[in-house]
């Protein structure tokens, strides 16, 4: 979420900025409508809280001079006082709301380093590394290697979920859980960070922390609370965040994480860190779940957009000074896993119109899938500044005590399904067998090959 003095100072020109760079029209006049009334609730109701404050200090004064006539007259005053205070707060709390959905809804502003452009031609390359394998036979995409080993099985998944979803069987379902072991044991062991095991269903409160509502509400699976309307205690529990897309309150939900940043993220919502804490870095390997809503008919076959697929996430939550070089660093970390996989890769910047929502900047890190005769994302590492932060109150205590928002950054260490493939294509031999690299064939008790079927 923007800053509120930022838009209050100077409104048009970020209008303009957001337009420029993100395409994105924002209602300034409904703004200043909302933010008028704010400012007129605000100071009819601080005047009449300064005059029940006044006459709360004379009904002391009558009450100490023992004038009990005068005091009574008095306490009838406050009492009518604050009766002229209630419908007011609701006023204010009602305007409040209205503000902050308009709040909710603008994207963070790119950083000044970020190149403009409308689509993935305007992404700016920074690096390629490691050269493409050459093939002396007919080159097979991961579906057919898969099915030919008879261990991706799309139809059986088909049956039993729906379209995109796959049923993994022997070896690569064993390469899978190896390469997130891999994942998790290079950045704990290597990089520092500190492993997490988060919950899969998370609050919506939550997903508003980190932008996933109420913006992206289409692209999330959720699930109903309870079939009982939540208790007051429940509802503390679970967040409330407005309503849905047919009107009924969001506190009823679960939402099932499209990636594991929600969580993690937000076990530092509503805290206030001491300064010597920072950075904080978190590691995670879960399941996502994603509706792809906007994205029907693309990517349709195999593995590359399917509605469950595992990530293992890096986070930073680190002192609003560094988190520049913390992107580099969390960058840097999930360019490693490549590296020791010996996949080749790129890295891109993203353009100011292909950001997500609520990025400042994001290097996107491509893998190369013969199979497909191009790069593919396997991980996208952004920073969000401050933007995150606002919306979950995550804080800490500077260097001459105050509070002050802290930056947050994630990216994925990397996504598993798509390094699987990745390994899959790379690593293919003429018979449909699939070497292991060999900082793999640990964890996969030695096997050098996944052998084709007989």
């Amino acid at each position: 979420m923007l800053d509120t003095q930022i838009l209050r100072s100077d409104i048009e020109a970020v209008a303009k900025r957001l337009r420029d760079t993100r395409g994105f029209h924002m209602d300034v006049e409904l703004y200043r409508k909302y933010e008028e009334q704010r400012k007129d609730i605000q100071v009819r109701k601080e005047a009449l809280q300064a005059r029940r404050n006044a006459t709360s200090t004379q009904v002391f004064n009558a009450q100490k001079q023992g004038d009990k006539e005068k005091a009574s007259e008095l306490m009838q005053m406050v009492s009518s006082e604050a009766e002229e205070l209630k419908p007011l707060e609701i006023k204010l709390a009602d305007i409040q709301d209205k503000l902050e959905g308009l709040l909710l809804n603008i994207p963070n502003i790119p950083h000044e380093s970020v190149p403009f452009g409308k689509s993935p031609e305007d992404n700016a390359e920074v690096r390629k590394v490691g050269a493409l394998r050459k093939f002396s036979f007919p080159i097979r995409d991961h579906v057919d290697l898969g099915e030919g080993l008879r261990q991706l099985d799309f139809a059986a998944a088909s049956k039993i979920s729906g379209a995109r979803f796959v049923l993994m069987r022997g070896g690569l379902a064993r390469l899978h859980r190896a390469l997130a072991q891999f994942m998790l044991d290079v950045h704990t062991q290597e990089h520092g960070y500190t492993e997490i095991y988060a919950p899969y269903l998370v609050n919506a409160k939550s997903m508003e922390g980190t932008g996933q509502l109420p913006k992206f509400e289409q692209d999330l699976f959720k699930v109903p609370f309870g079939l009982e309307e939540p208790s007051h205690e429940e509802q503390a529990h679970v967040g409330l965040v407005g309503v849905d897309s047919i009107g009924t309150p969001r506190q009823r939900y679960f939402y099932l994480i499209p990636t594991a940043e929600v969580p993690v993220t937000n076990i530092v919502r509503d805290e206030i860190l001491p300064l010597e804490t920072l950075p904080l870095k978190f590691v995670c390997h879960s399941p996502c779940f994603r509706s792809e809503a906007g994205n029907y008919g693309k990517d349709t076959r195999g593995m590359i957009r399917q509605h469950q697929f595992d990530k293992v996430e890096i986070v930073q939550i680190v002192h609003p000074e560094k988190s520049y070089q913390a992107l580099e660093e969390l960058t840097a970390h999930a360019e490693t896993i490549l590296k020791k996989l010996e996949l080749p890769y790129r890295v891109v910047i993203l353009c100011t119109g292909e950001m997500g929502f609520a990025a400042a900047k994001t290097y996107d890190i491509e893998v190369w899938l013969p199979g497909q005769n191009a790069y593919r994302e396997i991980s996208s590492c952004s920073n969000f500044e401050t933007f995150q932060a606002r919306r979950m109150r995550a804080r800490f205590r500077n260097e001459k005590g105050k509070t002050e928002l802290v930056h947050t950054l994630n990216g994925s260490g990397l996504a598993v399904g798509r390094t699987l493939i990745a390994i899959m294509e790379d690593y293919q031999r003429a018979d449909g067998g699939i070497e292991i690299p060999a900082v793999l064939q640990p964890y996969m008790g030695g096997l050098k090959v996944i052998e084709p079927a007989r």
